[in-house]
């Protein structure tokens, strides 16, 4: 007995396939396509990789530089002015510790501006720098072959010559070439080529803002910015202990420091005197002296606002002003305990009425501390209850003194604010009867016999910002390379001619001139044309495809070169 099953699976009659019975594609269930393994590590990074050097991350990287710097520039920074952050805080005591969490008081140094800032390097480096690769090796290859239809381009023209193609090809080239293109002669056409620079522009550009960010980061690392103040007749060495706030880069040494030094003879402040602007301050002086090293000549110099000193490859730039009253400060024994200026910081800011300590830790039995608020120029206020500023100008100042006596705690060797009193109603206890209205030259006798206290004068002070930054130069070069980018993309573009010479009926010379311009066609391609031409052959037709057919005619050679017959006219 044979074995039916296998007769009928060996018969090809009874294959769905090769009898025609089976279903359709469309029927059929479709077959189980193999899942891909997946990218694995190192196909996410490249996908990472490639995500990161686009044009677009990079644009949304400099605008988040952008959006990050904002909180800089509106809030106030420890780095400028740790006073005014200070007094941010106190006043704002729910909202402002939950920005200092963010680091929005020292922006620039943040951990997340640093994140974005490395992010937006990596990111315009690992695209510029293919880029630029690129547009050497196409700057350096020939230019691309003729198209078959010169007419289709933007500009064309055709004419007919007398001269052989050889000839025409070799002017053409001639003249190419003295219009700056790079021209080349192959398949009986002249191939040109210029306009690079724009994109060239474009690169440098952003190479420029590389570089830019380059000399920034030079700057975080090798520099270092440090405030200090200064009261007339005082001088400032450029040391690390004599700076009242100092930031060094991340690699800046302390010994890196110029031993130059400055001196603050007089500084002059003028205000509006008249009208709604009345106070207003338009114009500060410093002047000073200054040495660049100890052994170097003193010199003078009138320091002002947006004209910094520049000594020992650093910046002297001028911030702001205060006054500093002199107090003479004498114990109950009769001894001058204390005999100095006392900067003080601004109240109110508009007529600059100030406030200040003083700390007389010598005094003897009792260590004594004043605490006192200076009018520049004292008057009384509309109601006649209290004292105000009339002008910051020092037309009447006048100083209110408020006693204390104990001890300072300065012994036990913790820090404190110059411009803040430590252990009030605890260690130091207010003077009975110890507040007094002074005036230049009065002298207050503290009851009790605790001692005296004399306003002897008024002076001023300034605060310096000493910067020095070793990226400037190469920042500055940057910007610059920068500006002549953009200007070179903006005003150069792309542009390519091509020359084709070919035999025409009565042994005259055909040729075809297109042209293609990146953006709007140019008047240039015309001039060409009209130099080509000479003055001795026909003139040429209009721009655009001037040698086609008439309008409501058909082109028999394009009605060939699709494949149809040209229309029979009865």
């Amino acid at each position: 007995m044979t074995d039916t099953k296998h007769e009928l699976k060996d018969d090809p009659a009874d294959d769905p396939a090769e009898s025609g019975t089976e279903a359709p594609a469309a029927r059929r269930a479709p077959e189980e396509v193999p899942r891909p393994a997946g990218m694995g590590p190192l196909g996410w990074l490249r996908w990472g990789w490639r995500q990161l050097t686009t044009m677009r991350t990079a644009l949304v990287l400099l605008f988040l530089v952008a959006l990050g710097a904002v909180p800089g520039s509106i809030l106030p920074q420890r780095g400028q002015a740790p006073e005014k952050v200070a007094a941010y805080l106190d006043g704002h005591r729910t909202f402002g510790p939950w920005l200092d969490r963010f680091s929005m008081f020292d922006v620039f140094a943040a951990p997340w501006f640093a994140a974005i800032y490395i992010l937006l390097f990596v990111s315009l480096a690992g695209c510029v720098l293919p880029r630029a690769v690129k547009h050497y090796q196409s700057m350096r290859a020939r230019p691309p072959a003729a198209p078959r239809n010169l007419d289709r381009l933007p500009q064309s023209a055709t004419y007919e010559t007398d001269a052989s193609p050889d000839e025409v090809l070799a002017e053409a080239r001639r003249v190419l070439r003295g219009r700056r293109f790079r021209a080349d002669v192959s398949g009986g056409a002249v191939s040109a080529e210029k306009g690079y620079l724009g994109e060239s522009g474009n690169l440098l550009f952003h190479l420029a803002l590389l570089a830019l960010l380059f000399a920034l980061g030079l700057g975080n690392l090798f520099g270092y910015r440090g405030n200090v103040l200064l009261t007339e007749g005082k001088t400032f060495a450029n040391s690390l202990g004599l700076y009242d706030q100092f930031q060094p880069g991340r690699a800046f040494g302390g010994g890196e420091l110029a031993p130059f030094t400055v001196t603050l003879d007089d500084f002059k402040a003028q205000y509006e005197t008249r009208g709604a602007k009345r106070g207003q301050a338009t114009d500060f002086n410093a002047e000073i002296r200054y040495r660049s090293s100890p052994d170097a000549r003193e010199k003078p110099y009138d320091l002002r606002i947006n004209h910094p000193l520049k000594v020992g490859g650093a910046k002297v730039y001028l911030l702001g002003h205060g006054y500093a009253p002199v107090f003479t400060v004498r114990d109950a024994k009769g001894n001058v305990a204390f005999q100095d200026t006392v900067p003080f910081l601004q109240m109110e800011p508009r007529n600059l009425t100030s406030e200040g300590v003083i700390k007389v830790p010598d005094a003897q039995p009792d260590q004594l501390a004043f605490y006192a608020i200076l009018w520049p120029t004292a008057t009384a206020s509309q109601d006649g209850k209290q004292i105000v500023s009339a002008f910051p100008a020092p037309a009447r100042p006048v100083v209110t003194i408020t006693a204390f006596k104990g001890d300072l705690g300065l012994d036990s060797g913790a820090p404190q604010s110059v411009y803040k009193l430590e252990g009030l109603g605890k260690t130091l206890q207010p003077v009975k009867g110890g507040q007094k209205l002074l005036e230049p030259g009065e002298t207050f006798t503290l009851p009790g016999g605790a001692g005296s206290v004399t306003f002897d004068g008024l002076k001023e002070w300034t605060s310096l910002s000493v910067n020095h930054d070793p990226g400037r130069v190469p920042a500055l070069i940057a910007s610059i390379l920068a500006v002549l980018g953009v200007a070179a993309s903006f005003m150069v573009r792309r542009r390519r001619v091509w020359v084709r010479a070919s035999a025409g009926e009565g042994g005259r010379t055909v040729v075809e001139v297109g042209g293609l311009t990146l953006g709007n066609p140019t008047s240039e391609f015309d001039d060409i044309v009209t130099v080509l031409r000479g003055p001795e052959d026909e003139p040429a037709p209009e721009h655009g495809r001037e040698s086609g057919p008439e309008p409501g005619e058909s082109d028999p050679d394009a009605d060939q070169e699709s494949g149809s017959a040209p229309e029979t006219k009865e």
